[in-house]
């Protein structure tokens, strides 16, 4: 599991998807999540704009993260 520092409250799920470098750009986030398993917290997810809060899991292609704040 990779930890993912975020300083906001939240992120959502495509801004997550650049900040770990899966997408270049947010309008790549659609196309992505059509053709990529994703999980987030063990739920299938496929819309881009979901927020993600610290602790969250997210599975990406059976790849795990986790999201924290210092």
């Amino acid at each position: 599991m990779k930890n993912i520092l975020i300083s906001t409250d939240y992120v959502t799920l495509g801004q997550f998807l650049k900040m770990i470098d899966f997408i270049q750009s947010g309008g790549e986030a659609k196309n992505f999540l059509l053709n990529h398993q994703v999980k987030v917290d063990n739920e299938v997810e496929q819309r881009r704009g979901r927020k993600l809060y610290p602790l969250m899991k997210i599975e990406i292609d059976g790849e795990v993260f986790k999201v924290i704040t210092q």
